[in-house]
């Protein structure tokens, strides 16, 4: 391994750190200390990747927006149908069950939290939520739903935040479950 793609692997390493720990822990509560324990750098070489917390931040939301474009992607190639690929959309949920009962959901938790600080990266973690909200209208453009597609992409979000922040808050397995069949059956009826 050369020196670049070493340096490219260990700052990799810190953004993959990050992105767990502002998950698990917050971003607030996470030191560089913590992120560079969890990646295994050695605190003095983590500057040279990252000055500063907000540098981590950006580069975390960039990881994750770039992790929902490529899942999308997955899912238009691997499933011809819009319906199937709404369904996909609500197996969220139950996929990420156990990290959503005890943490929330990864994007709900991470802009709740910037905007409770009035950070500079909220409007951009933001966009990751926007990433959804445009790939959810086009399915639901797909379906025939020319007028109210935008309408039925934020409810469709709606309900699935609802559906984390009540799991989360009584880490009730059964309830997201639950809210999944339901989401599920009423995307049969639109």
């Amino acid at each position: 391994m050369d020196m670049g793609s070493k340096g490219e692997h260990s700052r990799q390493r810190i953004i993959d750190a990050a992105d767990r720990l502002f998950y698990i822990k917050g971003f607030n509560q996470t030191s560089f200390s913590d992120i560079a324990e969890a990646a295994g750098v050695a605190r003095g070489n983590f500057y040279y990747y990252f000055k500063t917390k907000d540098d981590i931040l950006q580069a975390v939301i960039e990881k994750r927006a770039e992790d929902i474009r490529r899942m999308l992607e997955d899912w238009e190639a691997s499933y011809p149908d819009p319906r199937d690929r709404l369904r996909r959309y609500v197996t969220i949920l139950t996929k990420e069950q156990q990290h959503i009962e005890k943490f929330g959901c990864p994007m709900g938790t991470l802009c709740t939290e910037l905007a409770k600080l009035r950070h500079a990266r909220q409007t951009q973690a933001a966009e990751m939520f926007e990433l959804f909200r445009c790939w959810l209208e086009k399915q639901f453009r797909l379906l025939g739903h020319k007028d109210d597609a935008r309408d039925l992409a934020l409810h469709l979000m709606a309900r699935e935040q609802g559906a984390a922040i009540i799991a989360n808050a009584y880490h009730d397995s059964a309830f997201l479950q639950r809210e999944a069949d339901d989401t599920l059956r009423w995307l049969d009826t639109v």
